[in-house]
């Protein structure tokens, strides 16, 4: 992308980046929502700025080899499509920063806006907590959620992906957390001991075939293992339904995202008694069902 060489603010190059990410009709999702949003983002971080203090350098000039840097950044952003976390190498989800390459879905799961407080009707006391599953950590995103809501917790991180769980790796040790939380290749329960957990959560591959189909380009750079869930996105919902319950302690609860799928799944596990959990983007794409259900439903 040829940027105009009359820009020369901070200002100039916010100003350029949103009228051309509209003109482009860029999808956004990854952790923004909107063309300004994304752009400042961009900006901010390309040029080394507190990523919360935009109003101050609006009017500062930048230099050859800063204009040269933005210039390139957004033409991947436009030309090739891809998505910002995958340009800054980085994902946020709360307060927390994790480390994100194209060996990994972005990190964007609805569980994280219930770790702990919007699951604790359901648990008790995090205390209470000793032994915790994340399958399909992808980044590990989840899983370092989850020894962080839950000190007591020895969290398993289960992936099929040896590459995720390199990325996995990092975000573990920058963590500081390679003592509590243990990365293992499986695909799903399939390489994982007999062992039981008092809470798993997943966020498991769950877009539709069709929906598949129908991506933007933005989410093609994703890796497909880890956004295909089948013809109607419960592939992997079923297997686990059906095995999760020798993997749990009495009295455990399995926390699941599904997206849009909450139809397919009531009407695929009718006897099923899903809690639907809202959060503050959503209220029902993440279910939660205790052990006892899922033996007494199945």
């Amino acid at each position: 992308m040829n940027a105009p060489a009359e820009l020369e603010t901070v200002r100039d190059w916010l100003r350029y980046a949103v009228s051309r990410f509209g003109e482009a009709q860029l999808a956004f999702g990854h952790g923004t929502t909107s063309a300004y949003d994304e752009a400042a983002y961009l900006v901010l971080h390309a040029l080394h700025l507190p990523l919360d203090r935009l109003e101050p350098f609006l009017d500062a000039r930048l230099t050859s080899g800063e204009r040269a840097h933005l210039a390139n950044v957004f033409a991947r952003r436009v030309d090739e499509r891809v998505p910002a976390a995958y340009l800054t190498h980085e994902a946020w989800l709360g307060d927390f920063r994790f480390y994100v390459d194209e060996r990994v879905i972005i990190p964007r799961s609805y569980i994280a806006e219930l770790l702990p407080d919007g699951i604790a009707p359901y648990l008790g006391k995090a205390d209470n907590v000793t032994s915790a599953l994340d399958l399909c950590t992808g980044s590990g995103c989840l899983a370092i959620l989850l020894a962080h809501a839950y000190p007591r917790a020895d969290v398993d991180a289960l992936d099929i992906s040896s590459d995720a769980l390199a990325v996995a790796q990092r975000n573990v040790s920058d963590y500081g957390l390679a003592d509590r939380v243990n990365l293992v290749r499986s695909d799903l329960f399939a390489n994982l001991p007999e062992k039981n957990y008092d809470l798993i959560i997943c966020n498991p591959p769950y877009v539709t075939a069709l929906a598949m189909e129908s991506l933007p380009p933005e989410y093609r750079h994703e890796p497909a293992l880890a956004l295909a869930g089948g013809e109607d996105g419960l592939d992997a919902v079923r297997t686990i339904i059906k095995e999760a319950p020798r993997f749990m302690q009495s009295g455990a609860t399995l926390v699941m995202e599904i997206g849009a799928n909450r139809a397919a799944a009531e009407a695929a596990f009718p006897r099923l008694p899903f809690v639907w959990l809202e959060t503050p983007s959503s209220s029902d794409s993440v279910f939660l069902v205790k052990r006892e259900d899922l033996i007494a439903g199945r």
